[in-house]
């Protein structure tokens, strides 16, 4: 399902870190005194132009709400200040081409792909390089029919709903079919790459998924290689970093770990990273969902009177009663 986020509502992944996320304000483009073509011995203040743009929030907002990631947050900043310089240049009236911003995030499910690129949105708009910043995600179903002539009707309104913002096309290699006459996902590339270079201007779109997976499906389309310029690996979650993640969640909803739980929770995570089908920081959600559900049951069967501290501490229970421990999967 397509999905539209706009930058100022605050919605993240589930990638949270260990401190509640606040949503960034949404930064107003740059402003119409940026167009104004400065003397040649004029100076600038580089800090005000970052702050006018936003840029450091939108980056502060970053480092609170995704724990780790320190090569993909690096690449951001090394972007953002490209992207300051050449206002800044502009300003000078040195001619500057409008650098290609399309990217490719590759990495496994849950590493804070979709955060990244609605903060992405947040410094474009900010910098004055989109008009509105907002994030569209879609899939292959939102962009493929299912018979001929349905296709392309339904990239071209996905691609109207982004302009003037970001298109995520997560999963992307799915578009993608060989061998099969009777798909219609090549259209849909066609009409995306399309949109990529006459409406560059107005529109970034990001591919997302597994690196080998997305790698063949470059190789099947060096069309759509030649657009992207930037191409950004998510690491995985190391294990603290699983940890902080986890402790973040619980402390969002007003909860805690008793000390025998915060080592159970150790104990699983390095159990269920090695399962099939991890998917980084949802499935530390789900496991503190269905913990969250055995404490219920716990204390409901329980009986008898309960305190605060009973209803907002997870115990090792709650978190030992997974099947991971008994060597099972997912639960």
């Amino acid at each position: 399902m397509v999905t539209t986020e706009n930058s100022a509502n605050g919605r993240v992944s589930f990638a949270t870190g260990g401190r509640a996320s606040r949503p960034a304000v949404a930064p107003e483009p740059a402003s119409k005194e940026s167009d104004t073509t400065l003397a040649p011995d004029a100076v600038v203040d580089l800090d005000a132009v970052r702050r006018e743009a936003g840029v450091d929030d939108v980056l502060d907002a970053l480092d609170r709400e995704l724990v780790g990631l320190a090569p993909v947050k690096e690449r951001l900043r090394e972007l953002a200040a490209l992207l300051v310089v050449d206002r800044i240049r502009e300003r000078f009236g040195v001619a500057t081409d409008r650098p290609t911003l399309h990217m490719c995030f590759t990495g496994n499910p849950g590493t804070g792909k979709t955060t990244v690129a609605q903060r992405i949105g947040d410094l474009l708009r900010g910098l004055g390089y989109l008009r509105r910043g907002h994030l569209v995600t879609a899939t292959r179903d939102d962009l493929v029919g299912q018979y001929v002539g349905h296709t392309a009707p339904k990239t071209k309104e996905i691609v109207g709903k982004a302009r003037g913002g970001v298109l995520f096309v997560d999963e992307a290699y799915y578009l993608h079919r060989p061998g099969n006459e009777r798909d219609y996902g090549g259209e849909a590339i066609e009409i995306l790459l399309q949109a990529m270079e006459e409406h560059r201007d107005d529109l970034v779109v990001v591919l997302a998924g597994y690196s080998d997976r997305m790698a063949t499906f470059f190789e099947a389309n060096p069309g759509m290689q030649s657009r992207i310029a930037h191409h950004v690996d998510f690491p995985d979650f190391t294990a603290d970093e699983l940890v902080t993640i986890a402790e973040g969640m619980v402390a969002e909803q007003g909860l805690g770990f008793s000390a025998e739980a915060h080592e159970a929770l150790r104990e699983y995570l390095a159990l269920r990273r090695e399962q099939e089908w991890f998917a980084g920081a949802r499935s530390v959600r789900n496991a503190l969902d269905r913990a969250r559900m055995r404490q219920a049951r716990r204390l409901s069967e329980g009986g008898g009177a309960i305190g605060l501290a009973d209803l907002t501490t997870l115990q090792a229970a709650d978190l030992r009663a997974s099947r991971v421990f008994a060597g099972g999967h997912r639960s």
